[in-house]
């Protein structure tokens, strides 16, 4: 049994009998280049359960937008129930708005690598396994593809882990949004065990290891 999606599926019931929760409404997005402009541009990554790592790209300075939802698989309109069987292709992503002006995509990429996930592990994170929590950036553009190729490997020269990095860095195909009651889990469950024990760290190792982005929200 997965342990993330059991915890998950614990939530659930939880909130179908408080009649919070609602069937999902993905809401596929794709990203034009035409559609970016200076002052907006888009990174998503994956790097195992999105709701600590939303939570951290949240409380990065000039992040104007942090998503939780599906990345990396083809099948349309995906639930969390679909990608939980780890079938699906897709992985649990966050999709990140930012004013490159503010904060620069290879300070997105330091933060992802640093405190939003350990990118050494393979096909899990923690406690939840699965490929649907692979370690993954999702380009939308050389740029980004070239960026996020050349900072792997300068982590690599400088032998910062001590496992071999196993980030897969592909291209961006189709974004779709979670659930309602995934979004902005971490704020909104502030004392459930799995965000005290596994999120609130990441946070504030974000705090302490990049206090010139942290925002403090």
């Amino acid at each position: 049994m997965r342990h993330h999606g059991s915890r998950h599926l614990t939530v659930l019931s939880a909130l179908a009998a408080a009649a919070i929760f609602t069937p999902r409404a993905a809401t596929a997005e794709t990203f034009q280049p035409a559609r970016i402009t200076a002052a907006r541009d888009t990174a998503v990554f994956a790097g195992g359960c999105f709701w600590g790592v939303q939570a951290v790209f949240a409380r990065v300075k000039g992040v104007s937008s942090s998503i939780s939802g599906y990345a990396g698989g083809q099948a349309a309109n995906p639930s969390y129930e679909e990608v939980s069987t780890g079938t699906t292709g897709y992985a649990e992503s966050v999709r990140v708005i930012y004013d490159p002006a503010i904060v620069s995509y290879d300070q997105l990429l330091a933060v992802f690598f640093t405190v939003a996930h350990d990118p050494t592990e393979l096909n899990y994170q923690g406690p939840d396994h699965g490929t649907q929590y692979r370690s993954a950036i999702f380009f939308r553009n050389s740029a980004q593809q070239h960026a996020a190729t050349a900072f792997i490997a300068g982590l690599t020269r400088a032998k910062k882990y001590a496992h071999p990095i196993v980030t897969q860095v592909a291209p961006l195909g189709v974004f779709y949004s979670a659930e309602a009651y995934h979004q902005d889990f971490f704020d909104k469950n502030p004392d459930y065990p799995y965000i005290v024990i596994n999120d609130k760290p990441k946070v504030e190792h974000l705090r302490q290891q990049f206090p010139e982005l942290y925002t403090g929200r």
